[in-house]
């Protein structure tokens, strides 16, 4: 048995004011005894624009963004999944989402580079992103032993490819960490229903933080972070402002499930398609 946290932020274009802010939570997640605290998409910055990630871009291992996590962790003993964070790729005017997971002495044990990029219009409430045009993409599927589970990582606009998530499955993932800034419009159509369809799909715990309030640039993100069984159930969730969402998960729970229902074993590939 394990506790997680996951963290609900509005974050804002001013860097420190939101590591300011993250910090008073990841110590509100570890006096509720939280042993892995999962932040969301974009928690350093929210800015006025999509280029102003790209200005703050910090090397691979370097940066006040990433020593902060790395910081956090030890100072708590915690692990921490540090959302995403922007860092430089080899691409002039664009950079990685990426979303890292630091172990409880502070050290960097895994990065996931975020795979499918929000490139769509919303017409019913007249939003636009392209994040392609400031976001490299990544091109791998990250799983990574820790001492809570395989653990898969995945970031927002992920959770409408299953396919992804079926990979990490694959490969052993028992749960899934997805920071997430999903907007209030498909937040409120989606968010949930998808979660869920995950955990049910792969058997899996979900961790979803995800950004929940109105920022400065105008946009409004949805928030409803929540924590999912591998059975579709809601443990815990925060509809609404600035706050932690804990659970206990339970990996013996999980592998049982997986024994007694082993929807992951009856998968049938190799059967011929036919057209007419």
């Amino acid at each position: 048995m394990s506790v997680v946290a996951a963290i609900q932020m509005a974050s804002g274009p001013n860097v420190k004011a939101n590591l300011e802010e993250a910090e008073k939570l990841i110590k509100t997640a570890v006096q509720q005894e939280a042993e892995l605290v999962v932040l969301p998409e974009n928690f350093a910055i929210m800015g006025m624009s999509e280029v102003d990630k790209v200005t703050i871009a910090e090397a691979a291992g370097e940066g006040p963004i990433q020593q902060f996590l790395s910081q956090q962790a030890k100072k708590h003993g915690v692990w921490i999944v540090g959302g995403t964070i922007p860092v430089e790729s080899s691409v002039t005017g664009k950079v990685y989402s990426a979303s890292q997971l630091y172990n409880d002495s502070g050290e960097m044990v895994a990065r996931y580079d975020k795979i499918h990029l929000f490139d769509v219009v919303l017409e019913d409430s007249k939003e636009s992103y392209n994040e392609s045009e400031t976001i490299e993409s990544g091109d791998d599927v990250v799983v990574v032993d820790t001492p809570f589970g395989k653990l898969g990582m995945a970031v927002c606009y992920d959770l409408r490819f299953p396919e992804l998530f079926r990979a990490m499955a694959d490969v052993g993932m028992e749960i899934c960490v997805l920071p997430s800034a999903f907007t209030n419009l498909t937040g409120k159509a989606h968010w949930e229903s998808l979660l869920r369809a995950r955990a049910i799909e792969n058997l899996c715990y979900m961790i979803a933080p995800d950004q929940g309030g109105y920022h400065k640039s105008g946009r409004e993100t949805y928030g409803d972070s929540m924590i999912i069984d591998p059975w579709g159930v809601v443990l815990n969730r925060l509809p609404h402002g600035t706050g932690v969402v804990v659970s206990d998960i339970d990996l013996e729970r999980l592998r049982k499930t997986r024994k007694n229902f082993p929807a992951l074993q009856h998968r049938r590939l190799d059967c011929r398609i036919s057209y007419s």
